[in-house]
């Protein structure tokens, strides 16, 4: 299996079952800034001595054996759009070679992320890589999503989890737009077909 590089990231343990606090590790940017949390009032100087940290590099910054992804979502109460997750975690999984990758909803749909979590590791996953299908940092990915994420740890001791930054600025991201802009144009025009994202919909935006 071919690997895809990521970046090297802090990963933080899951806590114990008893544990009550919560922590997220996040990683903010490819080169430097790694954010980490844990809970509104602690810092990061008592960080280090108040739970185990461990900096991975060589090897541990790819995804390998003992891996796994959880790509989220926001979660719609459209089950279409819901569906359209299992169709890019589909073609993500089919283009990484990735063998454990699961989708999840932060919330209005299944599964959550704690059923996802639960799936990875009952597929052998060790580390699991939660990838918010986000396209800028908002509260949903500096709080929510960790937040949920180390509630779904505490159910399974001893298997430590990175979150990863959104989309973000990314050059393909304007190739993508770009894209849609041509298409949607030329469904104006009565050149082709509404997109698959609209498809069905009856809600394709144009006069």
């Amino acid at each position: 299996m071919t690997s895809l590089s990521i970046p090297p990231q802090i990963t933080v343990k899951s806590p114990s079952a008893g544990e009550t606090r919560k922590t997220y590790t996040i990683c903010a940017s490819q080169k430097s800034s790694i954010l980490i949390g844990i809970g509104r009032s602690s810092t990061l100087r008592n960080f280090s001595s108040r739970f185990r940290m461990s900096v991975d590099n060589g090897g541990s910054n790819r995804i390998g054996a003992g891996d796994a992804v959880i790509i989220v979502d926001h979660g719609s109460r459209r089950r279409e759009s819901n569906l359209m997750l299992n169709e890019f975690v589909a073609m993500f999984r089919d283009k990484t070679g990735y063998p454990i990758v699961e989708p999840a909803h932060m919330e209005l749909a299944e599964p959550s992320i704690r059923d996802s979590f639960a799936s990875c590791v009952e597929q052998g996953a060790k580390r699991i890589v939660v990838s918010p299908f986000f396209l800028f940092p908002g509260r949903h990915w500096q709080q929510d999503i960790p937040s949920l994420t180390a509630e779904a740890a505490k159910d399974h001791p001893g298997i430590s989890y990175i979150i990863t930054a959104p989309l973000g600025l990314h050059e393909q991201l304007v190739d993508v737009v770009n894209d849609r802009i041509s298409h949607c144009l030329s469904h104006a025009a009565g050149v082709v077909e509404e997109c698959e994202v609209c498809a069905g919909t009856g809600k394709c935006k144009f006069n």
